[in-house]
Protein backbone atom coordinates (compact mmCIF):
# COMPACT_ATOMS: atom_id res chain seq x y z
CA UNK A 1 0.00 0.00 0.00
CA UNK A 2 1.10 3.47 -1.28
CA UNK A 3 1.46 6.42 0.92
CA UNK A 4 1.82 9.99 -0.11
CA UNK A 5 4.43 12.21 1.71
CA UNK A 6 1.89 15.14 1.07
CA UNK A 7 -0.80 14.52 3.28
CA UNK A 8 -1.73 18.05 4.10
CA UNK A 9 -2.31 18.55 0.47
CA UNK A 10 -3.57 15.03 -0.29
CA UNK A 11 -6.52 15.41 2.35
CA UNK A 12 -7.71 19.06 0.91
CA UNK A 13 -7.39 17.59 -2.57
CA UNK A 14 -9.42 14.75 -1.54
CA UNK A 15 -11.72 17.41 0.56
CA UNK A 16 -11.84 20.05 -2.16
CA UNK A 17 -13.64 17.37 -4.26
CA UNK A 18 -16.06 15.71 -1.90
CA UNK A 19 -17.27 18.90 -0.62
CA UNK A 20 -18.12 20.24 -5.03
CA UNK A 21 -19.71 16.56 -4.97
CA UNK A 22 -22.04 17.01 -1.60
CA UNK A 23 -22.45 21.17 -1.88
CA UNK A 24 -24.33 20.17 -5.43
CA UNK A 25 -26.90 18.48 -4.31
CA UNK A 26 -28.09 21.55 -2.03
CA UNK A 27 -26.26 24.69 -4.04
CA UNK A 28 -29.34 24.83 -7.09
CA UNK A 29 -31.89 24.14 -4.45
CA UNK A 30 -32.26 28.07 -3.32
CA UNK A 31 -31.21 29.42 -6.88
CA UNK A 32 -34.48 27.38 -8.65
CA UNK A 33 -37.19 30.29 -8.44
CA UNK A 34 -34.17 32.58 -10.23
CA UNK A 35 -33.44 29.43 -12.46
CA UNK A 36 -37.04 29.03 -13.40
CA UNK A 37 -37.56 33.09 -14.13
CA UNK A 38 -34.15 33.36 -16.42
CA UNK A 39 -34.64 29.60 -18.34
CA UNK A 40 -38.61 29.76 -18.77
CA UNK A 41 -38.91 25.99 -17.19
CA UNK A 42 -42.22 24.40 -16.61
CA UNK A 43 -43.48 24.23 -13.38
CA UNK A 44 -43.03 20.24 -13.94
CA UNK A 45 -39.50 20.23 -15.75
CA UNK A 46 -38.21 22.70 -12.67
CA UNK A 47 -37.70 19.11 -10.72
CA UNK A 48 -35.44 17.78 -12.98
CA UNK A 49 -32.60 20.68 -12.23
CA UNK A 50 -32.31 18.59 -8.78
CA UNK A 51 -33.62 15.22 -9.94
CA UNK A 52 -31.28 14.82 -12.68
CA UNK A 53 -28.32 14.79 -10.49
CA UNK A 54 -30.00 12.64 -7.73
CA UNK A 55 -30.45 10.32 -9.85
CA UNK A 56 -27.20 9.37 -12.15
CA UNK A 57 -25.07 10.39 -8.89
CA UNK A 58 -27.02 7.46 -7.02
CA UNK A 59 -27.71 5.22 -9.89
CA UNK A 60 -24.24 5.20 -11.26
CA UNK A 61 -22.74 5.37 -7.37
CA UNK A 62 -21.85 1.63 -7.33
CA UNK A 63 -20.73 1.20 -10.61
CA UNK A 64 -18.19 4.05 -10.03
CA UNK A 65 -16.72 2.60 -6.60
CA UNK A 66 -16.63 -0.50 -8.72
CA UNK A 67 -14.43 1.17 -11.45
CA UNK A 68 -12.40 2.75 -8.82
CA UNK A 69 -11.33 -1.01 -7.98
CA UNK A 70 -10.44 -2.11 -10.91
CA UNK A 71 -8.90 1.00 -12.61
CA UNK A 72 -7.26 2.78 -9.74
CA UNK A 73 -8.88 5.05 -7.49
CA UNK A 74 -6.46 8.75 -8.52
CA UNK A 75 -7.62 7.58 -12.01
CA UNK A 76 -11.30 7.42 -11.46
CA UNK A 77 -11.17 10.58 -9.34
CA UNK A 78 -9.50 12.26 -11.52
CA UNK A 79 -12.12 11.17 -14.60
CA UNK A 80 -15.17 12.14 -12.66
CA UNK A 81 -13.75 15.35 -10.80
CA UNK A 82 -13.31 15.91 -15.34
CA UNK A 83 -16.07 15.31 -16.11
CA UNK A 84 -18.14 17.27 -13.01
CA UNK A 85 -16.00 19.97 -13.97
CA UNK A 86 -16.86 20.29 -17.93
CA UNK A 87 -20.67 19.66 -17.07
CA UNK A 88 -20.66 22.80 -14.96
CA UNK A 89 -18.97 24.34 -17.28
CA UNK A 90 -21.82 23.81 -19.80
CA UNK A 91 -24.71 23.67 -17.68
CA UNK A 92 -23.25 27.56 -17.00
CA UNK A 93 -23.96 28.70 -20.13
CA UNK A 94 -27.25 26.64 -20.62
CA UNK A 95 -29.10 28.15 -22.84
CA UNK A 96 -32.78 26.68 -22.64
CA UNK A 97 -33.98 23.92 -20.13
CA UNK A 98 -33.12 20.62 -21.49
CA UNK A 99 -29.43 21.29 -21.34
CA UNK A 100 -29.42 22.18 -18.09
CA UNK A 101 -31.19 18.96 -17.33
CA UNK A 102 -28.38 17.18 -19.22
CA UNK A 103 -25.28 18.44 -17.78
CA UNK A 104 -27.03 18.05 -14.10
CA UNK A 105 -27.39 14.10 -15.07
CA UNK A 106 -23.65 14.64 -16.01
CA UNK A 107 -22.25 16.23 -13.16
CA UNK A 108 -23.99 13.26 -10.92
CA UNK A 109 -22.37 11.24 -13.51
CA UNK A 110 -18.80 12.63 -12.44
CA UNK A 111 -19.65 12.76 -8.63
CA UNK A 112 -20.69 9.11 -9.13
CA UNK A 113 -16.59 8.27 -10.18
CA UNK A 114 -15.07 11.18 -7.88
CA UNK A 115 -17.15 10.13 -4.58
CA UNK A 116 -16.56 6.52 -3.51
CA UNK A 117 -12.90 7.00 -5.02
CA UNK A 118 -12.18 9.86 -2.47
CA UNK A 119 -12.90 7.85 0.16
CA UNK A 120 -10.91 4.93 -0.62
CA UNK A 121 -8.11 7.30 -1.40
CA UNK A 122 -7.99 8.16 2.12
CA UNK A 123 -7.14 4.37 2.84
CA UNK A 124 -4.64 4.67 0.12
CA UNK A 125 -3.14 8.20 1.32
CA UNK A 126 -3.05 7.68 5.07
CA UNK A 127 -1.46 5.07 7.37
CA UNK A 128 -4.20 3.16 9.29
CA UNK A 129 -4.57 5.04 12.88
CA UNK A 130 -4.44 8.57 14.29
CA UNK A 131 -3.51 9.85 10.75
CA UNK A 132 -6.37 7.93 8.98
CA UNK A 133 -8.79 8.17 11.73
CA UNK A 134 -8.14 12.45 11.48
CA UNK A 135 -8.46 12.28 7.26
CA UNK A 136 -11.92 10.30 7.75
CA UNK A 137 -13.13 13.25 10.27
CA UNK A 138 -12.49 16.21 8.03
CA UNK A 139 -13.73 13.87 5.44
CA UNK A 140 -17.07 13.45 7.29
CA UNK A 141 -17.15 16.53 8.51
CA UNK A 142 -17.30 18.00 4.95
CA UNK A 143 -19.75 15.43 3.61
CA UNK A 144 -22.07 16.77 6.74
CA UNK A 145 -21.44 20.64 6.21
CA UNK A 146 -22.44 19.97 2.38
CA UNK A 147 -25.41 20.67 2.77
CA UNK A 148 -25.19 23.75 5.05
CA UNK A 149 -22.51 25.35 3.06
CA UNK A 150 -24.53 24.70 -0.66
CA UNK A 151 -27.52 26.14 0.58
CA UNK A 152 -25.90 29.19 1.75
CA UNK A 153 -23.08 29.63 -1.20
CA UNK A 154 -26.49 29.08 -3.30
CA UNK A 155 -27.99 32.13 -1.88
CA UNK A 156 -24.98 34.30 -2.27
CA UNK A 157 -24.23 33.45 -5.51
CA UNK A 158 -27.63 33.78 -6.93
CA UNK A 159 -27.85 36.91 -5.18
CA UNK A 160 -25.07 39.00 -5.92
CA UNK A 161 -23.68 37.24 -9.21
CA UNK A 162 -26.48 35.15 -10.52
CA UNK A 163 -27.81 31.55 -10.75
CA UNK A 164 -25.27 30.16 -13.15
CA UNK A 165 -22.33 31.11 -10.49
CA UNK A 166 -23.70 28.10 -8.88
CA UNK A 167 -22.62 26.04 -11.64
CA UNK A 168 -19.42 28.28 -12.31
CA UNK A 169 -18.14 28.22 -8.83
CA UNK A 170 -17.15 24.33 -8.98
CA UNK A 171 -14.65 24.84 -12.05
CA UNK A 172 -12.07 26.60 -10.64
CA UNK A 173 -12.03 24.35 -7.48
CA UNK A 174 -11.95 21.17 -9.82
CA UNK A 175 -8.83 22.71 -11.88
CA UNK A 176 -7.33 22.86 -8.61
CA UNK A 177 -7.97 19.42 -7.66
CA UNK A 178 -6.85 18.20 -10.97
CA UNK A 179 -3.40 20.28 -10.97
CA UNK A 180 -3.03 18.45 -7.37
CA UNK A 181 -3.94 15.09 -7.82
CA UNK A 182 -1.42 13.54 -9.83
CA UNK A 183 1.29 15.17 -7.50
CA UNK A 184 -0.22 14.46 -4.14
CA UNK A 185 -2.29 11.16 -4.10
CA UNK A 186 -0.89 7.79 -4.03
CA UNK A 187 -2.36 5.61 -6.97
CA UNK A 188 -3.80 2.20 -6.42
CA UNK A 189 -3.60 -1.05 -8.25
CA UNK A 190 -5.95 -2.16 -10.27
CA UNK A 191 -7.70 -5.46 -9.85
CA UNK A 192 -6.39 -7.89 -13.27
CA UNK A 193 -9.21 -9.76 -15.09
CA UNK A 194 -12.44 -7.71 -13.17
CA UNK A 195 -15.16 -6.38 -15.67
CA UNK A 196 -17.55 -3.85 -14.90
CA UNK A 197 -21.20 -4.59 -14.98
CA UNK A 198 -22.70 -1.63 -17.15
CA UNK A 199 -25.57 -3.65 -18.34
CA UNK A 200 -26.83 -3.27 -14.86
CA UNK A 201 -25.98 0.21 -14.32
CA UNK A 202 -27.51 1.20 -17.67
CA UNK A 203 -30.80 -0.62 -16.90
CA UNK A 204 -31.25 0.60 -13.42
CA UNK A 205 -30.27 4.01 -14.42
CA UNK A 206 -32.62 4.27 -17.09
CA UNK A 207 -35.42 2.76 -15.46
CA UNK A 208 -35.26 5.08 -12.53
CA UNK A 209 -34.99 8.24 -14.63
CA UNK A 210 -38.19 6.33 -17.22
CA UNK A 211 -40.47 6.09 -13.53
CA UNK A 212 -39.09 9.73 -12.69
CA UNK A 213 -40.34 10.63 -15.98
CA UNK A 214 -43.39 9.30 -15.32
CA UNK A 215 -44.06 10.75 -12.65
CA UNK A 216 -43.60 14.60 -13.72
CA UNK A 217 -45.35 13.66 -16.91
CA UNK A 218 -48.42 13.06 -14.93
CA UNK A 219 -48.31 16.46 -13.84
CA UNK A 220 -49.30 18.13 -17.07
CA UNK A 221 -50.85 15.03 -18.89
CA UNK A 222 -52.50 12.77 -16.05
CA UNK A 223 -51.88 9.23 -14.73
CA UNK A 224 -54.11 8.15 -17.55
CA UNK A 225 -52.21 9.28 -20.39
CA UNK A 226 -50.25 7.12 -22.76
CA UNK A 227 -46.72 8.83 -22.38
CA UNK A 228 -47.37 8.44 -18.28
CA UNK A 229 -48.51 5.28 -18.46
CA UNK A 230 -46.10 3.64 -21.28
CA UNK A 231 -42.87 5.21 -19.13
CA UNK A 232 -44.23 3.73 -16.07
CA UNK A 233 -44.70 0.28 -17.88
CA UNK A 234 -41.39 0.46 -19.79
CA UNK A 235 -39.25 2.02 -15.90
CA UNK A 236 -41.34 -1.44 -14.63
CA UNK A 237 -39.90 -3.51 -17.34
CA UNK A 238 -36.38 -2.48 -16.89
CA UNK A 239 -36.08 -2.58 -13.37
CA UNK A 240 -37.42 -6.12 -13.35
CA UNK A 241 -34.44 -6.94 -15.88
CA UNK A 242 -31.61 -5.65 -14.03
CA UNK A 243 -32.62 -7.54 -11.56
CA UNK A 244 -32.57 -10.57 -13.58
CA UNK A 245 -28.89 -9.41 -14.98
CA UNK A 246 -27.77 -8.83 -11.50
CA UNK A 247 -28.66 -12.89 -10.41
CA UNK A 248 -26.99 -13.87 -13.73
CA UNK A 249 -23.63 -11.18 -13.46
CA UNK A 250 -20.16 -12.75 -12.71
CA UNK A 251 -19.47 -9.48 -10.72
CA UNK A 252 -22.87 -8.08 -10.07
CA UNK A 253 -23.19 -4.24 -9.41
CA UNK A 254 -25.40 -4.84 -6.94
CA UNK A 255 -24.99 -8.71 -5.24
CA UNK A 256 -28.79 -9.69 -4.31
CA UNK A 257 -27.77 -11.52 -1.83
CA UNK A 258 -26.98 -8.09 0.21
CA UNK A 259 -30.44 -7.73 0.79
CA UNK A 260 -31.15 -11.42 2.85
CA UNK A 261 -30.60 -9.14 6.09
CA UNK A 262 -34.01 -7.93 7.31
CA UNK A 263 -32.71 -5.25 9.35
CA UNK A 264 -30.41 -4.31 6.00
CA UNK A 265 -33.60 -4.00 4.04
CA UNK A 266 -35.20 -2.11 6.35
CA UNK A 267 -32.63 0.51 6.43
CA UNK A 268 -32.65 1.12 2.53
CA UNK A 269 -36.23 1.14 3.19
CA UNK A 270 -36.16 3.65 5.51
CA UNK A 271 -34.00 5.38 3.63
CA UNK A 272 -35.72 5.46 0.47
CA UNK A 273 -38.97 7.65 2.51
CA UNK A 274 -36.28 9.89 4.35
CA UNK A 275 -34.61 10.75 1.12
CA UNK A 276 -37.82 11.81 -0.48
CA UNK A 277 -39.47 13.80 2.64
CA UNK A 278 -35.68 15.89 2.81
CA UNK A 279 -35.50 16.66 -0.87
CA UNK A 280 -39.38 18.02 -0.75
CA UNK A 281 -38.83 20.26 2.18
CA UNK A 282 -35.65 21.73 1.11
CA UNK A 283 -37.85 21.98 -2.69
CA UNK A 284 -41.10 23.42 -1.65
CA UNK A 285 -39.93 25.36 1.22
CA UNK A 286 -37.01 27.25 -0.66
CA UNK A 287 -40.00 28.29 -3.24
CA UNK A 288 -42.33 29.29 -0.36
CA UNK A 289 -39.61 31.58 1.15
CA UNK A 290 -39.01 33.19 -2.01
CA UNK A 291 -42.29 33.45 -4.76
CA UNK A 292 -44.47 33.52 -1.41
CA UNK A 293 -42.62 35.26 1.43
CA UNK A 294 -40.65 37.48 -0.97
CA UNK A 295 -37.32 36.07 0.44
CA UNK A 296 -33.85 37.49 -1.47
CA UNK A 297 -32.03 34.05 -1.96
CA UNK A 298 -29.44 34.75 0.32
CA UNK A 299 -32.36 35.43 3.14
CA UNK A 300 -33.76 31.65 2.21
CA UNK A 301 -29.93 30.55 2.18
CA UNK A 302 -29.73 31.67 5.94
CA UNK A 303 -33.09 31.01 6.42
CA UNK A 304 -32.51 26.99 5.63
CA UNK A 305 -28.79 27.00 8.03
CA UNK A 306 -30.95 26.20 12.03
CA UNK A 307 -31.98 22.72 10.10
CA UNK A 308 -29.10 21.95 8.00
CA UNK A 309 -27.02 22.53 11.82
CA UNK A 310 -29.75 20.62 13.49
CA UNK A 311 -28.97 17.54 11.15
CA UNK A 312 -25.40 17.95 12.06
CA UNK A 313 -25.79 18.28 15.67
CA UNK A 314 -28.38 15.32 16.10
CA UNK A 315 -26.36 13.50 14.31
CA UNK A 316 -23.87 13.31 16.71
CA UNK A 317 -25.72 13.34 19.76
CA UNK A 318 -26.98 10.16 18.05
CA UNK A 319 -23.71 8.64 17.67
CA UNK A 320 -23.15 9.30 21.50
CA UNK A 321 -26.31 7.91 23.00
CA UNK A 322 -26.83 4.18 20.13
CA UNK A 323 -24.88 2.44 21.97
CA UNK A 324 -26.75 3.11 25.60
CA UNK A 325 -30.68 3.19 23.41
CA UNK A 326 -30.15 0.97 21.12
CA UNK A 327 -30.24 1.15 17.59
CA UNK A 328 -34.36 0.09 17.65
CA UNK A 329 -34.98 2.53 19.96
CA UNK A 330 -33.05 4.95 17.89
CA UNK A 331 -34.93 3.96 14.57
CA UNK A 332 -38.32 4.97 16.47
CA UNK A 333 -37.52 7.94 18.18
CA UNK A 334 -36.14 9.83 15.09
CA UNK A 335 -39.14 9.02 12.43
CA UNK A 336 -41.73 10.02 15.15
CA UNK A 337 -39.69 13.23 15.10
CA UNK A 338 -39.29 13.52 11.54
CA UNK A 339 -43.13 12.67 10.91
CA UNK A 340 -43.86 14.98 13.34
CA UNK A 341 -42.07 18.04 11.91
CA UNK A 342 -43.47 17.19 8.25
CA UNK A 343 -47.16 17.19 9.96
CA UNK A 344 -46.93 20.30 11.41
CA UNK A 345 -45.08 21.82 7.86
CA UNK A 346 -48.53 20.33 6.18
CA UNK A 347 -50.64 23.56 7.93
CA UNK A 348 -48.10 25.76 6.44
CA UNK A 349 -50.29 28.79 4.98
CA UNK A 350 -49.19 32.06 3.12
CA UNK A 351 -49.63 33.87 6.32
CA UNK A 352 -47.27 31.80 8.90
CA UNK A 353 -44.13 33.28 7.80
CA UNK A 354 -40.55 31.84 8.50
CA UNK A 355 -41.26 32.31 12.61
CA UNK A 356 -44.46 29.82 11.88
CA UNK A 357 -42.48 27.14 9.90
CA UNK A 358 -38.72 26.94 12.01
CA UNK A 359 -40.24 24.94 14.50
CA UNK A 360 -41.69 22.49 12.44
CA UNK A 361 -38.47 22.36 10.02
CA UNK A 362 -35.79 21.83 13.31
CA UNK A 363 -38.38 19.31 14.51
CA UNK A 364 -37.89 16.86 11.35
CA UNK A 365 -34.67 18.32 10.99
CA UNK A 366 -33.58 16.47 14.93
CA UNK A 367 -35.52 13.69 13.64
CA UNK A 368 -34.01 12.98 10.34
CA UNK A 369 -30.91 13.79 12.00
CA UNK A 370 -31.12 11.47 15.19
CA UNK A 371 -32.11 8.38 12.46
CA UNK A 372 -29.10 8.80 9.88
CA UNK A 373 -25.88 7.39 12.09
CA UNK A 374 -28.43 4.25 13.50
CA UNK A 375 -29.35 4.01 9.96
CA UNK A 376 -25.98 3.96 8.70
CA UNK A 377 -25.01 0.81 11.69
CA UNK A 378 -27.87 -0.93 10.54
CA UNK A 379 -27.35 -1.37 6.65
CA UNK A 380 -23.31 -2.13 7.76
CA UNK A 381 -24.10 -4.67 10.84
CA UNK A 382 -23.04 -8.10 9.94
CA UNK A 383 -21.66 -7.75 6.29
CA UNK A 384 -19.08 -9.93 5.17
CA UNK A 385 -15.26 -8.46 5.51
CA UNK A 386 -15.14 -6.20 2.58
CA UNK A 387 -18.43 -5.62 1.27
CA UNK A 388 -18.85 -2.64 4.33
CA UNK A 389 -18.07 0.06 2.03
CA UNK A 390 -21.50 -1.43 -0.68
CA UNK A 391 -23.36 -1.47 2.13
CA UNK A 392 -22.98 2.11 3.08
CA UNK A 393 -23.08 3.36 -0.88
CA UNK A 394 -26.20 1.61 -1.19
CA UNK A 395 -27.89 3.30 1.80
CA UNK A 396 -26.60 6.72 -0.15
CA UNK A 397 -27.89 5.41 -3.75
CA UNK A 398 -31.64 4.93 -1.40
CA UNK A 399 -31.26 7.94 -0.15
CA UNK A 400 -30.86 9.86 -3.80
CA UNK A 401 -33.24 7.48 -4.95
CA UNK A 402 -35.61 7.85 -2.86
CA UNK A 403 -35.13 11.91 -2.85
CA UNK A 404 -35.68 12.14 -7.12
CA UNK A 405 -38.72 9.73 -6.70
CA UNK A 406 -40.19 10.86 -4.09
CA UNK A 407 -39.19 14.59 -5.25
CA UNK A 408 -41.33 13.73 -8.86
CA UNK A 409 -44.05 12.31 -6.96
CA UNK A 410 -44.47 15.11 -4.38
CA UNK A 411 -44.14 17.88 -7.34
CA UNK A 412 -46.65 16.44 -9.26
CA UNK A 413 -49.07 16.13 -6.69
CA UNK A 414 -48.75 19.71 -5.48
CA UNK A 415 -48.94 21.03 -8.99
CA UNK A 416 -52.39 19.46 -9.63
CA UNK A 417 -53.81 19.93 -5.99
CA UNK A 418 -52.23 23.59 -6.83
CA UNK A 419 -54.37 23.65 -10.16
CA UNK A 420 -57.26 22.14 -8.55
CA UNK A 421 -57.44 24.88 -6.01
CA UNK A 422 -56.79 27.88 -8.28
CA UNK A 423 -59.86 27.16 -10.10
CA UNK A 424 -61.58 26.45 -6.79
CA UNK A 425 -60.76 29.97 -6.29
CA UNK A 426 -61.30 31.89 -9.22
CA UNK A 427 -64.63 30.40 -9.50
CA UNK A 428 -65.40 31.50 -5.85
CA UNK A 429 -63.84 35.26 -6.76
CA UNK A 430 -66.06 35.55 -9.98
CA UNK A 431 -62.74 35.02 -11.83
CA UNK A 432 -59.68 37.13 -10.44
CA UNK A 433 -57.58 35.10 -9.01
CA UNK A 434 -54.67 37.89 -7.35
CA UNK A 435 -51.28 37.16 -6.17
CA UNK A 436 -52.52 36.47 -2.63
CA UNK A 437 -55.03 34.05 -3.93
CA UNK A 438 -52.51 32.01 -6.32
CA UNK A 439 -50.12 32.10 -3.51
CA UNK A 440 -52.89 30.11 -1.41
CA UNK A 441 -53.40 28.05 -4.08
CA UNK A 442 -49.89 26.80 -3.81
CA UNK A 443 -49.28 26.73 -0.39
CA UNK A 444 -52.53 24.32 -0.22
CA UNK A 445 -50.72 22.25 -2.84
CA UNK A 446 -47.29 22.02 -0.52
CA UNK A 447 -49.58 21.02 1.96
CA UNK A 448 -50.84 18.15 0.75
CA UNK A 449 -47.50 17.11 -0.55
CA UNK A 450 -46.33 17.46 3.14
CA UNK A 451 -49.24 15.67 4.06
CA UNK A 452 -48.11 12.36 1.82
CA UNK A 453 -44.79 12.34 3.09
CA UNK A 454 -45.89 12.65 6.70
CA UNK A 455 -47.05 9.37 5.16
CA UNK A 456 -43.80 8.14 4.02
CA UNK A 457 -42.17 8.99 7.45
CA UNK A 458 -44.81 7.43 8.93
CA UNK A 459 -43.89 3.97 7.05
CA UNK A 460 -40.20 4.25 8.50
CA UNK A 461 -41.93 4.49 12.00
CA UNK A 462 -44.22 1.18 11.36
CA UNK A 463 -40.93 -0.59 9.54
CA UNK A 464 -38.85 0.38 12.92
CA UNK A 465 -41.10 -1.48 15.07
CA UNK A 466 -42.57 -4.66 12.97
CA UNK A 467 -39.20 -5.33 10.81
CA UNK A 468 -35.87 -4.26 12.17
CA UNK A 469 -34.78 -6.57 15.56
CA UNK A 470 -32.98 -5.52 18.09
CA UNK A 471 -29.08 -4.98 17.85
CA UNK A 472 -26.07 -4.51 20.32
CA UNK A 473 -25.02 -1.09 18.92
CA UNK A 474 -21.73 -1.92 19.74
CA UNK A 475 -21.37 -4.92 17.91
CA UNK A 476 -23.23 -3.23 14.74
CA UNK A 477 -20.19 -1.15 13.92
CA UNK A 478 -17.86 -2.23 12.20
CA UNK A 479 -13.96 -1.46 13.60
CA UNK A 480 -13.60 1.84 11.30
CA UNK A 481 -16.78 3.53 11.80
CA UNK A 482 -15.80 3.31 15.01
CA UNK A 483 -12.76 4.40 15.66
CA UNK A 484 -14.01 7.76 13.75
CA UNK A 485 -16.86 7.87 15.95
CA UNK A 486 -14.90 8.19 18.76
Amino acid sequence: MTRSRHSALALATISAAQLIIVLDATIVFVALPAIHRGLHFSTANLVWVTVAYALTFGGLLPLGGRAGDLFGRRRMFMTGTAVFALASLVGGFAQNDVCLIVTRAAQGAGGALTSPAALSLIATNFAEGPARNRAMGVYAGISGAGTAIGLLVGGLLTELVSWRAVLFVNVPIALVVLLLAPRVLAESEGQAGGRLDVPGAVTVTSGMVLLVYGLTNASNHGWTSPGTVGCLVAAAALLAVFVVIETRARRPLMPLDIFTSRNRCAAYGMMLCFGAAMFASLYFMTQYLQDVLGYSSIMAGLGFLPMSATIVIMSQVAARLVGRIGIRAALLIGPVCAAGGLLWLSRLTPGSGYGGTLPALLLMAAGLGFSFVPLTLTAVAGVRPGESGLAAALLNTCQQIGGSTGLALLSTVAAHVSHSRARQLADDHHGQLTVALQHAAVVHGYDRSFLIATGLVGLTVLISVAVVRPLRAQAAVPEPLREVAA
